[in-house]
């Protein structure tokens, strides 16, 4: 097997799908680096050579239904429940490619996040078989995104071919233990994520909460994490107004909502924090509207930067938009 050959031409075998697998096992993503290293995904990445496997395994009719081509405008969308094609994971695939695509995600989380996705899948839709996936190609340029949607969750694996956005492009996570939570989110899996946001919030002085609290919260979609730019109008409470003991906070927040992916996503999440002038040049806002309970434990909250937006909407249910990436001149 040349890994310099184009991606969609390299065949695996058994022995070595499994020998990916036992790798996989033991380097998915520990720990948050405190700045940008080199690593990024490439088809040397666990997960892209997991979908080089399932491309390989494809039947003609299969081909057919889910490759598509890299304009397509799907590629990067983003919807809190959607199914990108109409072909399910269960009904569509066979066991072998079904566990393929398991290893695909599997690898593009890191431990805690696949336990945490795993349960999410489950009481969102009853499982991955409920989801659905395709892969988007550019033969003439060499490149590829795989994308797997349905309830709550939209994920990517492109080796980094679209290289001025983190995952590929926007991404999509949520979880719903209940249509309309109760104030204390019991069971979901992605409220600790607030939690931690609300100590930032705890430990402000009055004059930072009334900056960083905000009446109206941002209206869903994609619309709402549009990168900026460095020249962006931001509103909140700018990082720079912060103590040393409260950017601690705030880097307990960007760890917890980056823990789940694998190292690769991670750190070049932090290139292009680092690429717009650190964590510094973030705003950090929350939102009254939407506080379930009326408990001032605020259920909605944004980290936003020039070349970041993470939006987290955490009523009736969470739902968590994120992009990332060298935001258009």
């Amino acid at each position: 097997m040349s890994l310099n050959e184009p991606w969609n031409r390299i065949r695996f075998n058994r022995r070595e799908f499994l020998k990916l697998a036992g790798a996989a096992a033991v380097t998915t993503a520990a720990g948050l680096p405190d700045s940008a290293s080199a690593l990024q995904p490439t088809r040397k990445s666990k997960a892209e050579a997991f979908v080089r496997q399932l491309r390989e395994s494809l039947t003609d009719s299969q081909k057919k239904a889910i490759l598509l081509p890299w304009t397509d405008s799907r590629r990067t969308e983003i919807h809190e429940n959607w199914h990108i094609v109409p072909q399910k994971i269960g009904a569509f695939y066979t066991p072998d490619q079904q566990a393929l695509i398991r290893e695909i995600i599997k690898n593009l989380t890191s431990e805690v996040g696949w336990d945490k996705i795993q349960k999410q899948m489950k009481d969102d839709a009853g499982g991955l078989e409920n989801y659905a996936c395709c892969l988007f190609e550019d033969s003439e340029n060499d490149r590829f995104c795989w994308v797997m949607t349905g309830r709550h969750l939209t994920l990517r694996a492109d080796a980094n071919t679209t290289p001025n956005l983190a995952f590929g492009g926007p991404i999509f996570y949520g979880h719903a233990v209940e249509d309309l939570e109760r104030p204390d989110h019991p069971g979901n899996v992605w409220w600790h994520q607030a939690r931690l946001a609300n100590q930032v919030y705890t430990a402000l002085d009055g004059k930072q909460q009334q900056l960083a609290l905000l009446q109206k919260s941002p209206p869903e979609g994609y619309d709402s994490i549009q990168l900026k730019g460095k020249n962006g109008k931001f509103i909140g409470l700018p990082l720079t107004e912060l103590s040393r003991d409260q950017k601690a906070l705030v880097q307990k927040v960007a760890t917890a909502i980056m823990e789940p992916f694998r190292k690769e996503d991670v750190d070049e999440i932090l290139k292009h924090v680092k690429a717009a002038g650190g964590w510094d040049k973030c705003w950090l806002s929350f939102y009254q509207e939407g506080d379930l309970g009326e408990d001032k434990i605020w259920d909605r909250w944004k980290l936003e930067g020039p070349n970041f937006a993470w939006y987290f909407r955490g009523s009736p249910h969470v739902h968590a938009w994120v992009n990332v990436g060298n935001a258009p001149q």
